[in-house]
């Protein structure tokens, strides 16, 4: 467990969040700017991200983006010793920006030297993707988790199947599956006006929302297409860490590049079907899509493949069409075009009504304050 620096002048809104995240902010919009997003409404929120090597002298570029969010983005040299720069880096930002009280959070351990001389309040690890399971993890990640977990005041992860995964290695583990903005999904049930580039594609169109990377099967979206070729396919989002090469490219496979968060909901709104064609590999054995509760929101069928957080609640619930092989896909597509919508859509709205991230953000909080509270009491009876 951590070492507080809280003093008993602290209340529920006098901590700062230090935020330590492998994901770029500008990327794509996710659990961490849902999260962290709301966590600014009433504190300040300062993320770290991972360097960029462009820079011939090392710095540190904070940038103000609302009233209480800071994104700071360190520039360094290709050959820079990051662990070695980034503390005095993070150190003089807490210092300009008067940071005194604070709680860390740490997306991956692999940023956990760098708050190496750092005493926060509290520290968080949000477990939100199994991360050396990913292509091109680093070597010491496994070994830097389990220092971050021998720290970690709390431990949230991303997914049920996460939580099962890391429950026995801390004391405090919650699970946090990922969760919904409905009313901003819920537009896609009005959407009127379709985006320029989807607007002429022709219908049935089945769509995909998310990173493209070694999580989706692209072997398995190949034979559905070629298995149904007067179906449109709508690939929406970034390709990371595959080679744009790889995707299999057909007349009725459409690439649209990544889009605005805000932007969503007119695109899933001309949809009939959406998809998650997710590999079945280590890379998605703890994944918890974003997407599910996003789609369902949206008004959309859905079909996936077993994805195991997918498959448990969702297809238990007949919310989700589950498929393992392409002849499985199109069977699945096939019955999620003939569903009764209205019935769909209710059953949908009933599930998703107590999941928010709005909820999971004041959870998340509540924990927090739990921890700040107990070690400020704790560190004010050894002064004392």
């Amino acid at each position: 467990m951590t070492t507080s620096s809280f003093t008993e002048k602290n209340s529920q809104t006098d901590y700062d969040l230090v935020v330590f995240c492998h994901l770029r902010w500008d990327f794509v919009f996710q659990r961490p700017q849902h999260l962290l997003t709301r966590f600014s409404k009433n504190r300040r929120v300062f993320l770290i991200e991972e360097p960029y090597f462009d820079s011939d002298v090392p710095h540190l570029d904070v940038q103000q983006r609302s009233e209480n969010l800071f994104i700071a983005q360190p520039h360094m040299p290709k050959d820079a010793d990051i662990d070695a720069e980034m503390p005095r880096f993070v150190e003089s930002m807490i210092a300009e920006h008067g940071i005194e009280n604070f709680v860390a959070w740490f997306y991956t351990p692999m940023m956990l030297p760098w708050a190496k001389n750092l005493e926060p309040a509290a520290t968080v690890y949000d477990c939100m993707d199994e991360l050396s399971a990913f292509k091109n993890a680093p070597a010491a990640l496994l070994d830097r988790e389990k220092q971050l977990l021998e720290k970690a005041d709390l431990v949230f992860t991303g997914g049920q199947s996460l939580y099962e995964a890391k429950k026995d290695k801390h004391e405090r583990v919650y699970a946090f599956p990922s969760s919904i903005d409905v009313r901003h999904f819920a537009e896609a049930l009005t959407t009127e006006n379709e985006p320029e580039d989807q607007r002429n594609i022709p219908h049935p169109r089945i769509g995909f929302a998310g990173v493209i990377d070694e999580r989706a099967d692209i072997e398995l979206l190949a034979a559905i297409a070629d298995a149904r070729p007067d179906w449109h396919y709508v690939m929406i989002g970034p390709v990371a860490k595959i080679e744009e090469s790889d995707l299999p490219r057909r007349g009725n496979i459409h690439y649209l590049g990544g889009k605005d968060y805000k932007d969503l909901p007119a695109y899933i709104g001309g949809w009939d079907v959406a998809m998650m064609p997710f590999a079945m590999n280590e890379s998605t054995k703890y994944i918890s899509p974003t997407k599910t509760p996003e789609y369902l929101a949206a008004g959309r069928p859905v079909v996936s493949t077993p994805i195991r957080d997918v498959v448990r609640p969702y297809g238990d619930q007949g919310l989700v069409f589950i498929a393992s092989t392409a002849d499985e896909f199109v069977a699945s597509i096939e019955k999620a075009m003939t569903l009764d919508l209205a019935a769909h859509r209710a059953n949908a709205a009933e599930f998703l009504k107590n999941n928010s991230w709005d909820k999971t953000q004041q959870a998340m909080e509540d924990l927090i304050e739990e921890v700040v509270v107990g070690e400020g009491k704790e560190m004010a009876a050894v002064q004392a």
